[in-house]
């Protein structure tokens, strides 16, 4: 594990926990009244168009990484990518609605556990660092992501 992404999953650690102690269901699947995105991150994601380019290279790198991809192999990676570029849209405060699964049925027999997690973020961190994103904005978005982990890894 590199500092950097030690650092990270601190940050997602502490996100976790503090979340969990703030508003232990908001987060379980985005909707209206529980996104609490820090103003700015829409545009700092490069609003719509740059989130659609977030969430192209991030499954492009999901299906192709070694520790993972076997998980997406019975998945559209279309259909994947617009879902996730509504889901990241909706949780930075842009206009768009994720109509997507809950975190929770949507990964109920995928067998997770959280070392695939953690590969999981290390790849989005990389996709959100060949998008040019800075570390800062990385954080926030990571930040909303992770107390999701909780219905995402499914094995113990």
């Amino acid at each position: 594990m590199t500092p950097r992404t030690a650092s990270l999953a601190a940050l997602a650690s502490l996100s976790v926990a503090l979340c969990g102690l703030l508003a232990p269901t908001a987060w379980a699947q985005p909707g209206p009244g529980t996104t609490m995105a820090p103003a700015g991150l829409y545009q700092a994601l490069g609003e719509k168009a740059g989130i659609t380019r977030l969430a192209d290279d991030f499954v492009n790198r999901l299906v192709n990484d070694p520790r993972i991809g076997s998980h997406f192999k019975q998945i559209k990676p279309a259909a994947l990518k617009e879902s996730l570029a509504d889901q990241f849209c909706q949780l930075a405060g842009g206009p768009c609605k994720y109509e997507g699964a809950d975190m929770k049925s949507a990964h109920a027999d995928m067998d997770i556990n959280k070392g695939h997690f953690n590969a999981l973020v290390e790849v989005l961190q990389s996709a959100m660092d060949a998008q040019g994103i800075p570390f800062a904005q990385q954080n926030r978005l990571l930040a909303l992501l992770a107390p999701m982990h909780r219905d995402v890894i499914t094995q113990r």
